[in-house]
């Protein structure tokens, strides 16, 4: 069985920038620890990305804070974290989920018939919930694991209710 890891959104701006919070910087030690435990071929990572025009997106009228812009410093990938992602499929996203990344996945499912996937990263109560909810639709019969201390949310609190939700939809903590 091949097992795959999902690094979701670990950018500047999520962890101490425009979005941050002190959960996500506190995971961010566990996170390259995460990383360091899986072989570098089988390590995926997104990375949220927004242009210059974000505020007139949908997504920019529901939360007016620009962030993660492409190329800018609160784009890129935590600097820790992208030490350990050397070899590591970047996905650039430019909404919570990322059904280009659940189809390479499933690319993964038809090569090697058995695969197992975790996710860590932020946020749990958008880009994690939304990726690991694609996953499960895209591929039903495949483990996805989630692990909550490698993970944060936009509060405290929807961080817990976003595992509930996840645990709801046959999405494994581990």
């Amino acid at each position: 069985m091949k097992k795959i890891l999902v690094v979701v959104d670990m950018q500047n701006d999520f962890v101490d920038g425009a979005l941050g919070t002190k959960e996500a910087q506190e995971i961010v030690g566990r996170v390259v620890e995460k990383i360091k435990s899986y072989p570098s071929d089988c390590v995926y990572a997104t990375r949220d990305t927004h242009t210059e025009d974000y505020l007139n997106t949908q997504e920019g009228k529901f939360l007016p804070v620009v962030h993660c812009v492409e190329g800018t410093e609160g784009w890129q990938l935590k600097k820790e974290v992208a030490e350990v992602l050397k070899d590591a499929v970047i996905v650039n996203k430019p909404t919570f989920g990322s059904v280009a990344l659940a189809d390479m996945i499933f690319l993964e499912l038809q090569a090697h018939q058995e695969i197992e996937v975790e996710l860590i990263g932020v946020c749990t109560d958008i880009c994690v919930v939304s990726n690991a909810l694609l996953l499960k639709a895209r591929m039903p019969e495949v483990t996805i694991k989630v692990d909550p201390s490698c993970c944060a949310g936009v509060t405290p609190e929807s961080h817990e209710a976003a595992l509930k939700t996840m645990q709801m939809c046959q999405i494994v903590m581990e």
